[in-house]
């Protein structure tokens, strides 16, 4: 049986497979498991569980959120919304307000019919695994006792939270970016608004991009997933520096002056060395996945920084970084989490950590990005194909080891499922781009053939 949860929190098609009924059913039986009165707070317990939630822009958005408020307030839950706000807004709010727990709406990078729904536990913190499962098994059972008159929950508008959550990412800004002239696409998400504002706020000068919070179109041709309109924008503008969300914002990909593309292990590397230098890098360690490029591990290493590697997904990143005392780790993608300041990868606060390093430094992000080179890297999304036997066809193990024979020390393969999406990811790093393509697809059309879809 396939589980609810992927990789970061349930997706699917809104209205398809993603229901209303299910958004009531999951709050329900988060509130029953999540829902000791009083969450982290210092205040005195509350006779009731306080929960945040927040939703991007998509139109889904609005009925999977009175679905979720409606689950919550009829479990008992006080529910604060703080209406369309970034993921780590949310996060943000959960920790700042000691709610005891949090519910964003979002399927982040996805096309806009999707809609997904992410919790987050009391101070912030991505579900573990056995809490999701757990949650999914109440799911299948009967629904228990709901409280009647006064003891069902009470649902009030929270919008100062996000104002807390804009301060917040101030106080963390390392230095101010006066001068500096910025374009921002917010892929028609959740950081429409409040990107801009921030950035102003912080000093630059702001161009926004797909900055209007038409959810119909978010993700669209824009954000992080496609950044050709951003390449264009800031060598049309003049700009210094073109910052890339996704539609929840929980994502930061850069482009340099001449349009091109910084990369999330580029932006982790220049992290990594900036806290290196200041003395804040704990241990002298960076966390990533899987996915990270060869090029990033060889500049850690000429840097003397250790790196831990986890699978892919920014909650693993967070639960290695806890386990291990560190407070920088990230992804390719672009999640890159700042420990000391958030807990869970934050888009708004990764640019502003990178623009105040360009502003710190005085030199340009594609000076900054040379800290690493990248192995050229080609990525295949293999669609209409058993997923779940990725790891168990011995046709395919023996493609991937022959493949990895091949490359020696100057290349590696990666396959697997993804956690959100219908499909196999075969990923080849080599010394040169032809090798990398021509092996990539070598082996994706061994997945085509050794995993059919099931009929």
């Amino acid at each position: 049986m396939t589980r609810l949860f992927g990789t970061d929190g349930v997706r699917g098609m809104a209205n398809v497979n993603l229901t209303a009924e299910q958004a009531l059913s999951l709050a329900s039986a988060a509130v029953e498991l999540l829902g000791a009165p009083g969450g982290r707070s210092t205040e005195p317990a509350r006779p009731r569980p306080l929960v945040v939630v927040g939703r991007d822009t998509r139109p889904s958005g609005e009925f999977l959120e009175a679905a979720v408020v409606a689950g919550l307030a009829a479990s008992g839950a006080d529910v604060a919304r703080i209406g369309v706000a970034p993921t780590p807004a949310v996060a943000h709010a959960v920790a700042a307000s000691g709610a005891t727990f949090g519910v964003m709406l979002s399927a982040s990078h996805n096309p806009m019919p999707d809609n997904g729904i992410k919790v987050f536990a009391a101070g912030g913190l991505k579900l573990p695994d056995e809490v999701e499962d757990a949650v999914e098994r109440r799911m299948a059972q009967p629904p228990g006792p709901r409280p009647v008159g006064a003891a069902v929950g009470r649902v009030r508008d929270e919008p100062g939270l996000l104002d807390r959550y804009a301060d917040h990412l101030l106080a963390a800004l390392p230095m101010r970016l006066d001068g500096l002239r910025v374009v921002v696409d917010c892929a028609q998400g959740a950081a429409s608004a409040l990107a801009p504002r921030v950035l102003r706020a912080a000093g630059a000068d702001v161009i926004g991009l797909h900055a209007d919070g038409d959810g119909t179109a978010i993700n669209d041709g824009s954000g992080v997933t496609h950044l050709d309109s951003l390449r264009a924008a800031v060598v049309e503008q003049g700009a210094d520096v073109g910052i890339a969300h996704d539609g929840d914002a929980d994502r930061c990909l850069a482009v340099d002056a001449v349009g091109e593309i910084v990369d999330g292990d580029q932006i982790l590397a220049i992290c990594a060395l900036a806290m290196a230098e200041r003395g804040e890098l704990a241990d002298d360690t960076v966390v990533v996945t899987v996915m990270s490029n060869l090029g990033f591990h060889h500049a850690m290493r000429e840097a003397g920084i250790t790196v831990v590697t986890t699978p892919v997904g920014d909650r693993y990143v967070v639960e290695a970084m806890r386990a291990g005392g560190y407070v920088l780790g990230g992804e390719q993608s672009g999640h890159v989490v700042f420990l000391d300041h958030a807990t869970t990868g934050d888009g708004l606060l990764t640019a502003l950590r990178l623009l105040g390093r360009v502003a710190e430094t005085g030199q340009p992000l594609g000076e900054l990005a040379k800290a690493m080179t990248r192995l050229p890297q080609v990525l295949v999304n293999v669609r209409g194909v058993d997923r779940t036997r990725a790891g168990a066809s011995p046709e395919l193990l023996a493609a991937v080891a022959a493949a990895e024979a091949e490359l020696g020390d100057g290349g590696r393969v990666l396959l697997r499922p993804s956690g959100t999406e219908p499909l196999v990811r075969v990923m080849v790093e080599a010394e040169t781009d032809a090798v990398a393509r021509d092996t990539a697809h070598r082996l994706a059309a061994v997945v085509r053939a050794a995993l059919p879809a099931p009929r």
